[in-house]
């Protein structure tokens, strides 16, 4: 660990400490203790001082040895929908990668990709779109995306080094994430924000109501401007190239039955308000059929191999954190200091829906993304009371916020992205922060219209 760093943990260890030896005013001694070891955690989360799966498992240790919580509250993540998600996104994800449907998807793309360089960024910003609607991972999109560009980024001559292959390896960090933040089950903090939702406050979102809000305005509408933003700020001349005719293979049929059980998935999960099960309960009944032997697709040992236990550790902490914060009282006090500084006020319909995205995207820089429901789901009461807004709408504010990702380390996916395409994180930045002025310039104003027209507002 680097000098820095270590003072950088110093002064995280200070502050939670002079917390719990002298209270706030507004802080009973058990608030306060409790305060201390969330605000311990959100730092190492923030910071990556320790890896999160480990901060997640001294959070368990540190609320259980001191007493601050019983262990039912504690691990209440274990008990969420959002923990069945990503289980059954890792089981999906394995079975397109093993049975070499993903690969022949891109291989049927990669013709037309490969023709000029706008149609390269615009094609893989598409195949991301596509993606998050089969495969619930960004990470997975990623390193299905990364080789995919990286070829084609060969096929035009954009040599290493030079901003078209720069480019390239942008667009995949951006293609992999941002329009996976508008599909329920495609991306960690949605499911988290689903998660926290369901065990704190017993509201549940729909897959095809969570679409219809943000896919049109936050998926789609970011997706053209990422193209645009790209293409402006890395130009690059291609060589021309004529594409070599698609080798002429035909699907094998365990690639048409994974085809088809994921077209199952996906109708079960676009007509939830229909039916009425939950999202992740139809994930985990295709993770079983994936899973079953010999007619499955995924054996025991491959599903050992892609299962992140690190990751549901991390998912169990955050969505912990939530209902530890809201056990302990520790909601209400922090609604109380938010009110004293944003103005929220009931009629001010505009101004509380920049406000209340202004806050999530804020509380993403110190938390991250998957922090950002743990911290501001249990507010969601509070602030819901402050703005007059349906508390439905308080809560799906949070996705405007983590899902504008102003440095690289708020989202790991965008960093594994990169270092896979062998590109360093510092090359997003200026890509990341034109995204978010934009957002709040020009989608925040147009989300508001819209959310106004579907009556969420």
């Amino acid at each position: 660990m680097t000098y820095g760093r270590q003072i950088l943990m110093a002064a995280i260890a200070a502050l939670a400490l002079a917390l719990a030896l002298r209270p706030p005013a507004a802080l009973d001694p058990l608030q306060a203790r409790t305060l201390a070891v969330v605000i311990v955690t959100l730092g190492l989360w923030a910071t990556s001082l320790v890896p999160p799966f480990l901060t997640a498992m001294g959070f368990f240790a540190a609320l259980l040895i001191s007493g601050l919580a019983p262990p039912e509250l504690v691990f209440s993540g274990y008990t969420s929908a959002a923990i069945w998600l990503v289980t059954s996104g890792f089981v999906i994800g394995k079975a397109i990668q093993v049975t070499g449907l993903g690969q022949r998807l891109a291989e049927a793309a990669a013709p037309h990709l490969s023709r000029s360089y706008p149609m390269l960024i615009g094609g893989l910003m598409l195949m991301g779109t596509v993606l998050g609607f089969l495969m619930p991972s960004s990470v997975g999109r990623a390193m299905l995306l990364v080789p995919i560009g990286m070829a084609l980024a060969d096929t035009l001559g954009l040599e290493p080094g030079s901003r078209g292959r720069t480019g390239v390896a942008v667009c995949i960090a951006f293609a992999a994430n941002i329009p996976g933040f508008a599909i329920l089950p495609a991306n960690l903090p949605n499911m988290v924000l689903t998660g926290a939702a369901d065990s704190i406050l017993d509201v549940h979102f729909g897959y095809a109501d969570y679409l219809m809000l943000h896919f049109p305005i936050l998926g789609l509408g970011r997706c053209v401007l990422l193209v645009a933003l790209i293409l402006r700020l890395f130009p690059a001349e291609t060589v021309p190239h004529q594409p070599a005719p698609a080798a002429g293979m035909e699907a094998g049929r365990r690639q048409l039955w994974l085809m088809a059980i994921l077209l199952v998935t996906l109708l079960f999960w676009t007509t939830d308000r229909v039916h009425g099960i939950n999202p992740a309960w139809v994930g985990l009944a295709a993770a079983v059929v994936l899973l079953l032997p010999k007619t499955g697709f995924v054996t025991p040992a491959q599903f050992r191999e892609s299962a992140d236990f690190p990751t549901l550790l991390l998912v169990s902490g955050v969505l912990g954190l939530g209902a530890v914060v809201s056990h302990a009282g520790l909601g209400a006090v922090l609604a109380d200091l938010v009110s004293s500084v944003l103005p929220m006020a009931p009629g001010r319909d505009f101004l509380n829906f920049v406000s209340l995205s202004l806050l999530s995207t804020l509380t993403a820089v110190i938390a991250t993304m998957p922090g950002v429901p743990a911290v501001l789901t249990p507010l969601a009461g509070q602030l819901a009371e402050q703005t007059g807004l349906p508390v439905e709408t308080v809560l799906m504010t949070q996705v405007i916020g983590f899902s504008t990702v102003l440095l690289p380390y708020q989202a790991p996916p965008v960093l594994i992205a990169l270092g896979l395409a062998k590109e360093p994180p510092r090359v997003i930045v200026k890509a990341l922060l034109i995204l978010a002025a934009f957002t709040f310039l020009v989608l925040v104003p147009l989300d508001f219209l819209w959310w106004r027209l579907l009556g969420w507002i």
